[in-house]
């Protein structure tokens, strides 16, 4: 994520400079503009942000802002995309504020966009999406990290402490060797849960045990793509503004100085100089501060 800021002389020449120059592909890639805020509150707050997923790979950066800008002010608009810069089927939009967001939401939800049904929902954070997930009944439970020694009955007599107990299997080979992880079924979603709760990272035969909702491989797949597209989007706000873009380098000048030089400001996360596969300097590089007003007094 490269970041430069432009200041104006007036807020009419800005706004014509975004509707302008937004998405205008510079050296094959998209650029985007927003107005600087130096308030991280809005971001962070999570209000007017939007999740859309199952978009066509042909929707970028700009139809996504077209779309959407029917809708409201939008502070930011991102369609993921992969290191070759193809689309990854799913995309952000942020408002400025939570009405505009929820008229885009109750619209577009549901909608085709290019012949595919899209989904439109609020942005939710991990924390948020824990707390959902953890309040979901269920009476499977899974449990792995199992010594080879533990058996059916282990796992009855352990987990029977917290109630009536249906089921409980130790995963096993062809050839009777434990898989290291089992399941155990309660008669009532409540002692389930408390068992979760009492035995998830308890150590048996010196094995920390994981213990948690048993889940379909849809469910696990689900969860595991959410997590991953909401971690990116977390990642991406977090270092919003953080990173900054220096040019005109010496060819002299090496990662280890360029560090040195900015190292005075605040805490550096990265720090590199572009070459050549050569190894010859290009003349600019990147450093990356651990928060943006560091990156400011830069």
């Amino acid at each position: 994520l490269f970041i430069l800021n432009v200041i104006f002389c007036c807020l009419r020449t800005a706004a014509r400079a975004l509707d302008l120059l937004n998405f205008t592909l510079l050296n094959g890639k998209p650029i985007r503009i927003m107005y600087s805020n130096r308030d991280p509150s809005l971001r962070k707050s999570g209000a007017g942000n939007i999740f859309i997923k199952n978009l066509d790979k042909g929707i970028d950066h700009k139809a996504l802002h077209d779309t959407f800008s029917a809708f409201g002010n939008i502070l930011s608009c991102k369609v993921a995309t992969d290191s070759s810069g193809q689309s990854k089927g799913y995309g952000f939009v942020q408002f400025d504020n939570e009405e505009s967001a929820q008229k885009a939401i109750e619209q577009l939800n549901g909608m085709l966009m290019n012949d595919k049904q899209v989904y439109v929902g609020p942005f939710v954070r991990k924390q948020e999406r824990d707390s959902a997930i953890s309040n979901v009944k269920f009476n499977n439970v899974y449990v792995k990290n199992l010594s080879e020694s533990t058996s059916d009955d282990d796992l009855k007599t352990i987990f029977g402490e917290f109630g009536l107990i249906t089921s409980a299997v130790v995963m096993r080979e062809p050839d009777g060797k434990s898989k290291g992880f089992g399941f155990v079924n309660f008669e009532n979603a409540d002692d389930a849960a408390r068992a979760v709760e009492s035995l998830n990272g308890k150590k048996f035969d010196d094995k920390e045990w994981y213990v948690g909702k048993a889940q379909k491989k849809s469910e696990r797949e689900l969860d595991l793509k959410l997590q991953f597209e909401q971690s990116m989007k977390e990642a991406a706000d977090k270092f919003q503004g953080a990173n900054l873009y220096v040019k005109n380098l010496d060819d002299s000048i090496s990662d280890e100085k360029l560090k040195e030089l900015f190292s005075q400001y605040g805490t550096i996360t990265s720090c590199k100089v572009m070459r050549d596969p050569s190894g010859i300097s290009k003349g600019s590089g990147f450093v990356a501060f651990s928060t943006p007003e560091e990156a400011s007094r830069a």
